[in-house]
């Protein structure tokens, strides 16, 4: 192959990630160490303490992370099993797999989803890089105290402006700012040992601050919160693994480097809440070590964070590209458009968005718990894994994906109905929970309704009917 022809070739996969449309094989790259590199820069970030945080107010160290793990585990099973095959099958992102359930317009519902989703993670990742950048500062001397409150906007402001810069070049950035970034892991777990080796009787004896006197709703609750930790992968997942060129390159990376990074490092979260009553490390790590293990701490919160945010701002921008409007808008406005509802967060409502962060965890859960069980009983029960991609990609009255009106009736009511069944086991505001939700979580029994359901509207109307090409 001559030089001209090798850099038109690269110049097409560069342009390819940009895009929507399925990949072909050569243009799927990413063999799994490239992918795990990306899965696990993209796991281990902030949020990580917060969910450590909330597992430890039900649970004490060993229990928290052995609930933690069990769900994690759990939830990125689910998400794989979900929206995983046709991903790899055919090279294409979360809002692709979901048009042979959804519909051929209603794949707008998981579409909103995904970017309600992205915005909010990214939104308290960006705020929690611009409070370590101040705080760092601060640290060095470099500002005043008084100054730092018109610090964070525009921190947040040059948080945005670098993803914007890193993702110019498609998914080629989410891999650069990988291997760049994936040095924060073993930070983290520095900072896990610090707070072991020193703190380790407070550890043990620690007691959770908001345990019920049911230690199985305690242990079940940490499970909950890991799964609905890991469903909220669903959005990213697709955009990441489409590069891969096939499941068996795949399956190791997802479970291993998107599904073990979160239960890990969130036991500085646990740790921190248990023993210093505050999971932000970069806090705490002052306190036991002093300035320097607190820039440290402050160092490898900011660089963790960017890395999560690239991959989400990635995965939002290819979700836009389904919408008519958006096809052939330029990447660079693409972007623009994904990153901006993430500067509006950060500038005007970040302390407001900060302070209700168990809400919109919950609303993970309650959302995307029924949208993998529809996708799982569609694609392995009803479909018996039989996917049209030429379906996929066409949008009219025509594909075999049209159902009524280019909406899938079956999927709605499974999204009604699963959505009804977490709400019931589990309120999402207040953690108030039914029996058997101390046997079964919420998430598990969500997703079960809304499978059973959508199977029940499918083989009773729509099959007799003739839609959805089944």
């Amino acid at each position: 192959m001559s030089s001209t022809t090798q850099h038109h070739h690269l110049e097409d996969l560069l342009e390819a990630d940009k895009n929507a449309w399925p990949l072909l094989k050569s243009e799927r790259t990413w063999g799994s160490w490239k992918l795990g590199i990306s899965l696990v820069t993209a796991a281990a970030a902030t949020w990580c303490y917060i969910i450590g945080e909330y597992v430890g107010y039900y649970l004490n160290f060993d229990k928290g992370f052995a609930a933690l793990f069990a769900g994690s585990m759990i939830g990125m099973l689910i998400v794989a099993l979900a929206a995983g095959p046709i991903c790899l099958r055919f090279g294409v992102d979360s809002i692709a797999s979901t048009k042979p359930s959804f519909g051929s317009r209603g794949w707008i519902i998981p579409a909103a989803m995904q970017q309600i989703s992205i915005i909010g993670w990214n939104s308290l990742l960006l705020i929690f890089f611009a409070k370590s950048t101040t705080q760092l500062l601060l640290a060095l001397g470099l500002i005043a105290d008084t100054g730092s409150k018109f610090l964070v906007p525009v921190t947040i402001l040059l948080a945005c402006a670098l993803v914007f810069l890193f993702l110019l070049r498609g998914s080629g950035g989410v891999d650069r700012v990988a291997k760049i970034l994936v040095a924060h892991v073993f930070v983290g777990f520095w900072m896990l040992y610090v707070i072991m080796n020193q703190r380790w009787g407070d550890l043990t004896a620690a007691v959770p601050a908001y345990a019920s006197t049911s230690p199985l709703w305690n242990y079940t609750t940490g499970v909950e919160i890991g799964i609905v930790s890991l469903l909220s992968w669903w959005p990213y997942l697709g955009a990441m693994i489409r590069m891969a060129p096939d499941g068996r390159t795949a399956a190791a990376p997802i479970m291993v480097g998107m599904g073990a990074p979160v239960p890990l490092l969130s036991l500085i979260g646990i740790a921190g809440i248990l023993v210093l009553q505050v999971s932000d490390p970069a806090e705490w790590l002052r306190t036991i070590g002093g300035p320097t293990y607190g820039i440290i701490a402050l160092l490898f919160v900011a660089a963790a964070n960017l890395g999560t945010a690239v991959a989400g701002v990635y995965a939002s921008a290819i979700g836009l590209r389904h919408f008519p409007a958006f096809e052939n808008m330029s990447w660079t406005t693409l972007l623009l458009l994904a990153i901006g509802p993430v500067v509006l967060v950060g500038l005007f409502i970040p302390e407001l968005f900060f302070a209700n962060f168990g809400t919109f965890l919950a609303f993970i859960g309650l959302a995307f718990a029924p949208l993998c069980g529809i996708q799982i009983t569609d694609y392995y029960f009803l479909r018996n894994r039989k996917i049209s991609i030429r379906c996929i990609f066409s949008n009219g009255d025509h594909s075999g994906y049209w159902f009524t009106g280019g909406f899938n009736m079956a999927a709605i009511a499974g999204m009604i109905a699963g959505c009804g069944a977490y709400r019931y086991l589990l309120n999402p505001l207040t953690y108030e929970s039914h029996s058997p939700y101390e046997y079964v979580t919420a998430s598990l029994p969500a997703a079960v309704v809304a499978g059973v359901v959508y199977a029940l509207v499918t083989l009773f109307v729509n099959k007799p009917a003739k839609k959805g090409g089944y």
